[in-house]
């Protein structure tokens, strides 16, 4: 079978592997998409500190069932999205139900072989058959869409809240849906990729070209000089540490969303005066997972602005080049 494979520090090839054969607990399948994550841009610059070369990249994919054992809950021929967390069933977090927080979290396409590839061995139980309404295209998005729904869910945002979004990467501009959904007044977003921003313009959030245009000025002027009642970081610089702390109200809740690379310099005298919370949020429950395939089943989203590319898997150098230049995409697909 063909496999996106990483090799080495910014080389990524297409390699031919032999089609795995799935465990007694597990179903083959047959990839229908998979997305390229900011995570999988990590361990393409050799920055992950787990990923290890040759690896099959891809947790964002999703599929047909090819093969599949006797009395499990999946059929072949079913379309079925993949939760590509594994968690350790014997940690404090996961007895407590927060397996997402897994002391020994691991990730399918991080830890072990992934879904860039024409088959993939997966778990039955990392596995979710899809409604009919539910395309594999959306599908293979449904990972960084409960990204956002576990963030917006663990914020406390109000209806009416003016919002800051500092960031509009995939994770950003679905932060900015879900929390239209949430009953956020104003939102704002802010990035220095036009590309970008106009697809924050298309689906309602108000865009704020870093470039030209200071995103705390902005909202302190909307908000009369008091500030965003929540604001969402996802960028993951010290530009937007500063900012995120400027940018929020008096008792206001900054949700981190980045994986910072370098640790930043946080100003918490400034915190400290206006009683400002900080919180952070790792990736997703399984609640949240189901969250979105039921959001999707029902029509509530549209996820296709997002998609600024659908490439075969022949060319996944041209999709990790793509993704390097913020103007020249957004979400990647690779369809096997």
């Amino acid at each position: 079978m063909k496999a996106g494979t990483y090799v080495s520090p910014k080389q990524v090839e297409m390699t031919e592997r032999e089609i795995p054969i799935p465990k007694a607990d597990e179903a083959l399948i047959k990839v229908s998409y998979g997305g390229i994550c900011g995570t999988d841009m990590m361990i393409y610059h050799g920055l992950h500190p787990r990923a290890e070369a040759p690896l099959i990249l891809g947790h964002e994919f999703s599929g047909v069932v090819e093969q599949v054992g006797e009395n499990q809950h999946v059929k072949k021929g079913d379309k079925v999205a993949v939760e590509p967390l594994i968690s350790c069933g014997k940690c404090a977090a996961c007895r407590n139900g927060q397996m997402h927080v897994c002391a020994k979290l691991r990730y399918i396409g991080i830890d072990k072989d992934g879904g860039f590839a024409e088959y993939a061995t997966i778990p039955f139980n990392r596995l979710h058959v899809l409604p009919e309404s539910v395309t594999e295209k959306e599908a293979a998005m449904l990972e960084p869409l409960a990204v956002a729904i576990h963030t917006v869910r663990r914020s406390k945002l109000l209806v009416g809240d003016t919002v800051a979004i500092l960031g509009a990467g995939p994770i950003g501009l679905l932060i900015g849906i879900i929390a239209q959904r949430a009953g956020a007044g104003k939102i704002f977003i802010s990035d220095v990729s036009s590309m970008r921003l106009q697809v924050a313009r298309k689906l309602g959030l108000e865009a704020i070209d870093a470039r030209d245009l200071d995103i705390v000025q902005v909202v302190k002027e909307y908000t009369n000089g008091v500030g965003a009642d929540v604001v969402f970081e996802v960028a993951g610089s010290q530009i937007t540490a500063n900012q995120m702390i400027d940018c929020i109200k008096y008792q206001g809740e900054i949700m981190v969303v980045s994986v910072y690379k370098k640790p930043p310099t946080i100003q918490l005298a400034a915190m400290h005066f206006r009683e400002i919370s900080l919180s952070t949020t790792r990736c997703y429950s399984p609640e949240d997972f189901t969250k979105a395939i039921e959001l999707l089943a029902q029509n509530k989203i549209n996820l296709d602005p997002l998609i600024s590319h659908i490439l075969p898997l022949e060319e996944i150098k041209t999709g990790f080049e793509l993704m390097e230049n913020p103007d020249q995409s957004l979400k990647i697909l690779f369809q096997p």
